[in-house]
């Protein structure tokens, strides 16, 4: 299957981010390049254009994409949370602009085997790197309904957690829940059918929680902010695409933090932190209703940033 991915907001990430044509910038979760390539197409042939991600797919379909550019393009295979090693690698030590995407690719969700969708039959997978020990099928099988119950209502904010996670239990004492066809009955069985019949999809956020927890998407993000804000250099810009409340309330609460100067009570005199800002210009721009027409799943994604002092 082809490498697909309609990326969102890009034209909004391109204005954003682009400040220095012959500068240095960083895609830390390339995919299939749709971002990286626009940025690129950006830079001039002193610039440099670095993409990285952990699926060897989307690294195969990158690095058949990003030719015939005027820019220099350095592809690396890793974490985007360990961004700075792959720029240590390349003895890199500032950038100008770095850009995540924390969606899953469209790839990603369109590839029954990949087992992310709630909506295409198969195998309780859920890894962005196929390399990962733990998949979706460790976390159903063998996680406790403590466990269970406990990250579905964290990353799912799901208010029947703990009647799904009971319902999982019972149903794994049977036999194993091989599939994601055989999870959503599950999960149907265990909400009310009252409850079934308004908002999203039944399954959609158990399915969420435990691809965060795949992953470790969520416990990651605030360092990794902070980390990309310490490699910019001034003047420097940040942008992030978030697709659901709690990676985003995380993004909006660290930049926000990081733009934040003296933390001393209002009554003292003078600054005894010495705590400066290191961001401004922090910025959240969501998808015209034209772009959530033409790809309904930019309905959810929101774009912030900040610009490094």
């Amino acid at each position: 299957m082809e490498f697909v991915h309609r990326s969102v907001l890009l034209h909004e990430s391109i204005e954003w981010l682009i400040g220095n044509h012959d500068g240095i910038y960083v895609d830390c979760t390339m995919g299939g390049a749709g971002h990286t390539k626009a940025f690129a197409k950006e830079l001039t042939s002193a610039g440099t254009i670095i993409g990285i991600d952990q699926d060897d797919a989307a690294i195969a379909a990158a690095t058949e994409r990003l030719t015939d550019l005027k820019c220099n393009v350095r592809i690396a295979k890793s974490n985007f949370k360990d961004f700075d090693k792959v720029l240590d690698s390349l003895g890199i030590e500032k950038i100008d602009g770095i850009f995540f995407d924390l969606g899953v690719s469209s790839y990603q969700l369109d590839t029954p085997e990949r087992g992310f969708s709630y909506m295409n039959e198969g195998p309780l997978d859920m890894r962005m790197n196929r390399e990962s020990n733990l998949d979706a099928y460790y976390v159903v099988n063998n996680y406790s309904e403590e466990q269970l119950a406990d990250i579905i209502h964290r990353y799912g904010e799901e208010r029947w957690s703990k009647r799904i996670a009971q319902f999982i239990v019972n149903e794994r004492k049977i036999k194993p829940i091989d599939t994601t066809g055989e999870l959503v009955t599950v999960i149907k069985k265990a909400i009310p059918k009252g409850a079934r019949q308004d908002g999203p999809h039944p399954a959609k956020r158990t399915f969420q929680a435990i691809r965060i927890e795949v992953n470790n998407e969520l416990n990651i993000l605030e360092e990794v902010v902070r980390k990309a804000v310490e490699r910019l250099k001034s003047g420097g810009r940040i942008g992030v695409i978030t697709f659901h409340s709690l990676e985003d309330r995380i993004i909006k609460q660290t930049l926000a933090e990081l733009a934040k100067g003296c933390t001393c009570p209002p009554k003292l005199p003078i600054c005894v932190c010495g705590k400066k800002p290191q961001v401004k210009k922090t910025i959240s721009i969501k998808p015209t209703e034209q772009e959530i027409d033409e790809n309904p799943r930019s309905r959810s994604a929101r774009l912030r940033g900040a610009i490094k002092i």
